[in-house]
């Protein structure tokens, strides 16, 4: 799997798990879809099962896809897993299809949990396609991936919701925004020739310092931040087996 993403959540394997598979608690903390919704089980059958999902990328654009999952709750080693398939028909849809998994690993103090994914999926519209996936796309996934674990960690830590850190988030990237703005303006206008003899050493050094902490300075603890999440897996993991058994939705 192309893309890994880590995060350790001090909270109960059982909660986790609930807020993960419940497709109305996932929609609220991950930022890649808009909508995901199960689909009628065929048979009568438990598992796997089949749901829609959906991402609005434009107000008037908005990509559908189907997939199909598993899980496995009980396994032998007190860790859980979770496998998926997934594919996307819409001709603007860069993402053709793709397969990933979710690990639920208890982290042995008792009191957290390793929650982590791999997953990867193949780009459609040929060489430019790739190219476009490679520069924009699989940068923005893993973006996403690893700012939605913050978010849900914050969310089962914290109890803030995932509504109420995303404004937290808007809120902390707008005052950012707004230091690094006023002060590169203030740079540029030569601050020294407005403040006079005084202000030509210090003047400059306090808003490129201003400028520095905008982007540099963490974000807020109760502020999803992509920056939390590990992006390298510890050791070589492979995909599930599970995983194995899964067709791709057409």
């Amino acid at each position: 799997m192309r893309l890994y993403r880590e995060t350790r959540i001090r909270a109960g394997i059982d909660e986790l798990w609930t807020r993960t598979q419940d497709p109305a608690e996932h929609q609220r903390w991950d930022l890649r879809f808009t909508e995901i919704r199960r689909l009628p089980r065929a048979g009568g059958e438990e598992e796997p099962r089949h749901f829609r999902y959906a991402t609005r990328v434009l107000p008037f654009l908005t990509l559908a896809g189907t997939g199909v999952s598993a899980g496995e709750k009980e396994r032998p080693d007190g860790t859980r897993t979770s496998a998926l398939r997934f594919s996307c028909p819409h001709p603007l849809s860069l993402l053709a299809d793709g397969s990933g998994y979710w690990r639920y690993v208890p982290d042995g103090s008792g009191d957290g949990v390793r929650f982590l994914t791999g997953y990867d999926y193949r780009p459609r519209w040929g060489a430019a396609g790739a190219l476009a996936d490679r520069l924009v796309l699989r940068p923005l996934m893993g973006w996403a991936t690893a700012w939605s674990f913050d978010r849900l960690r914050i969310w089962l830590e914290h109890g803030v919701t995932p509504e109420r850190a995303r404004r937290n988030w808007l809120t902390e990237l707008t005052l950012r925004a707004a230091v690094a703005g006023a002060a590169g303006t203030a740079l540029a206008l030569k601050p020294a020739a407005l403040l006079g003899p005084s202000g030509a050493f210090l003047s400059p050094l306090l808003l490129v310092a201003a400028v520095a902490a905008a982007l540099l300075v963490p974000p807020l603890p109760r502020t999803p931040a992509a920056r939390r999440c590990l992006r390298t897996p510890p050791a070589p993991v492979r995909p599930p087996r599970l995983l194995r058994t899964l067709e791709t939705p057409r």
